[in-house]
């Protein structure tokens, strides 16, 4: 396979989504446990959408429910659609019903946008937010978790948004004309500074997609995760043999 733009990538490859999830829970678990042996926190970076159900559901019940440090764990979002948290597009509810209301811990941990600001401010003030846990240079989340649509687009670095090329902004707020809604998200300057970054990806849909970020030729305005380039940090995809079918 032909990498060119990545320090370090690893593409894990299983059967079907329920094992690339089962795996997935595995890796993120060893991951905490030995980050805390030597951090006080892990900082997290969470994912919304379909795919990622079925792997919080797994963490949140045994055995890694109970593996888990989850008061050492601070959990943030990636990006969201502005819609109240009562919403079932909100990717803050989905992440509450299928994880953070079935471990312990604390509320004050969990770092939500807030949905209920205008989009700009609440973009400021995820921003601010972060200022907190993460200094101007270095390392900020110990993993970022990802996905991948069949556009290509991750995050809510959507084809052909200029967002894609923001170099200084943290958090961005813009309307998405394709879907007549404002949508808050990271941009790739601070999660490229991750330790980590998990793209979790599968299904046939995906396939062509994703061998163009992989092996095709740079084009993020069309392909935007390959915007995501781990400065210092490690990239993984974890990806089932459907989503795999073109590489």
């Amino acid at each position: 396979m032909r990498r060119p733009y990545f320090s370090y990538m690893e593409v894990h490859v299983y059967k079907t989504p329920s094992e690339v999830s089962q795996e997935l829970a595995e890796w993120i678990t060893n991951h905490i446990e030995e980050t805390l042996k030597t951090k006080n926190i892990y900082t997290w970076c969470l994912t919304g959408g379909n795919s990622p159900k079925e792997l919080y559901t797994l963490l949140g019940s045994a055995p890694y429910r109970d593996r888990i440090d989850w008061g050492k764990l601070h959990l943030f979002w990636g990006d969201e659609r502005a819609v109240p948290f009562a919403d079932d597009r909100n990717n803050a509810k989905m992440t509450f019903a299928t994880l953070i209301d079935k471990v312990p811990i604390p509320r004050i941990n969990v770092h939500v946008m807030n949905t209920e600001l205008v989009p700009e401010k609440a973009a400021e003030a995820y921003a601010t937010l972060l200022h907190r846990f993460f200094t101007a240079e270095g390392q900020t989340f110990d993993l970022v978790l990802s996905g991948m649509g069949e556009d290509g687009h991750t995050l809510s670095l959507f084809p052909g948004q200029p967002v894609i090329h923001e170099t200084a902004a943290w958090v961005k707020a813009y309307y998405l004309e394709p879907q007549k809604m404002y949508r808050i998200t990271l941009t790739a300057p601070l999660v490229n500074r991750a330790a980590r970054v998990v793209f979790l990806t599968f299904g046939p849909g995906k396939a062509h997609a994703l061998k163009e970020v992989l092996q095709g030729d740079r084009n993020p305005d069309k392909y935007p995760s390959q915007i995501i380039q781990p400065l210092n940090g490690e990239l993984h995809w974890f990806v089932d043999e459907a989503a795999a079918a073109e590489l």
